[in-house]
């Protein structure tokens, strides 16, 4: 990872809910007549399986079907595949048209926008938007929730008890700190939940709630750092039939969307670092009066600094393993690992060692760490 921004280029596991059913007839309804239905993508979706459309943000998708309610069918240009109703934004609710899909009155798309702001899901005012981020943020945590509860409750439960097949060293591999992970995040949405103006949910006050457990969410940290691991593993496992029959029949049992246990385990990432787009989305419809615009704008600022730490941790441990392997690379190393003074290799090349005792310079590798240079003689073998 190079940048701040860096864990925002993940998948989201947010959604935007503006009334369940009713949006999926409408939708369909459209789609029936013969009409068609653009959704703008709100953040990226990298496919994790061949019947998947990928996207960027802000990418404009064809809605081709909306029966199921997690997972519509739609089309870019060519391509056409499943993705996460989740993910989208139908181009209605935005603020801004989209000038390439502009319509002309009495034509399909604008019938469309008509059928959709009569069941309630064109423009509306600053607090009906912040409600409706509020639901959002609400509903995703309890549909997190539910998602960490079957990755523990279910696939961890079931690999114990099979001790033939999973050591508890490979179960720490596969699932990191899900489990901490799982009981902290039930007390957030407990917290949450008491913050939620249930009459007047526009007035709700959760930026306090972000700011209390700002130092909790650190402990995606390890599980973020750990993830390339148990992909490793997992694919080593799944080579094997029985555990790919294993995981299998876990998902099957509880029922849950057709998609990889590695692709579950990618969640709890793509979470924290959705955090921050949902609490800018948040402020973007809170007004500067309201009682809850510093904590929010605080949230956003202190969320993103989580963000942050987990990268720069990320970045320390794959450098300490770079330097791990380089040092075992040289052959005949003599005095103290590099490690127990320096931690990040800054730059390294070729330079001329010149030395009064030697009419011809020597042609040395040098290795500048943070703490200390160290050069080596570089041996070809012919």
């Amino acid at each position: 990872m190079g940048s701040d921004e860096d864990l925002y280029e993940d998948l989201h596991v947010s959604s935007h809910r503006y009334g369940g059913g009713g949006e999926q007839l409408a939708i369909n309804e459209l789609i029936s007549d013969g009409s068609v239905v653009y959704a703008e993508a709100l953040w990226d979706h990298v496919t994790m399986d061949e019947q998947e459309l990928g996207f960027k943000a802000g990418s404009v998708i064809e809605v081709m079907d909306a029966t199921n309610k997690e997972w519509w069918w739609g089309r870019i240009l060519d391509s056409e595949g499943w993705f996460p109703a989740s993910f989208v934004r139908l181009r209605v609710n935005q603020d801004e048209p989209l000038d390439e899909y502009s319509c002309k009155p009495g034509d399909k798309q604008q019938d469309s926008r008509n059928v959709l702001r009569r069941h309630g899901f064109g423009p509306t005012n600053k607090d009906q938007m912040r409600t409706n981020v509020i639901n959002e943020i609400l509903n995703t945590e309890k549909d997190y929730i539910k998602h960490l509860k079957d990755i523990c409750e279910v696939y961890i439960k079931q690999c114990r008890k099979r001790a033939d097949m999973f050591t508890e060293e490979q179960l720490w591999t596969i699932f990191g700190n899900i489990e901490d992970i799982y009981k902290f995040q039930k007390k957030f949405l407990k917290t949450l939940e008491k913050r939620i103006n249930k009459e007047a949910p526009h007035l709700s006050e959760i930026g306090s709630c972000f700011l209390q457990y700002q130092t909790d969410f650190q402990i995606y940290s390890e599980y973020c750092n750990n993830h390339p691991n148990a992909c490793t593993e997992l694919s080593k496992l799944c080579k094997v039939k029985k555990y790919g029959y294993f995981f299998e029949t876990c998902r099957l049992v509880q029922k849950m969307i057709d998609i990889s246990l590695d692709g579950f385990l990618l969640t709890p990432v793509q979470k924290i670092c959705k955090y921050p787009l949902q609490l800018a989305e948040l402020l973007k419809y809170t007004n500067p009066q309201h009682r809850d615009f510093a904590d929010v704008e605080a949230a956003l600022n202190a969320m993103k600094n989580v963000a942050k730490l987990i990268n720069e941790r990320k970045r320390r441990l794959e450098n300490i393993d770079k330097i791990a392997h380089w040092q075992s690379s040289i052959e005949d190393w003599e005095g103290e690992d590099i490690l127990t003074r320096s931690s990040e290799l800054i730059h390294s090349g070729e330079l001329t060692k010149i030395s009064q005792l030697q009419s011809k310079g020597q042609q040395r590798i040098f290795f500048l760490f943070d703490h200390q240079i160290v050069y080596c003689k570089k041996v070809s073998y012919k």
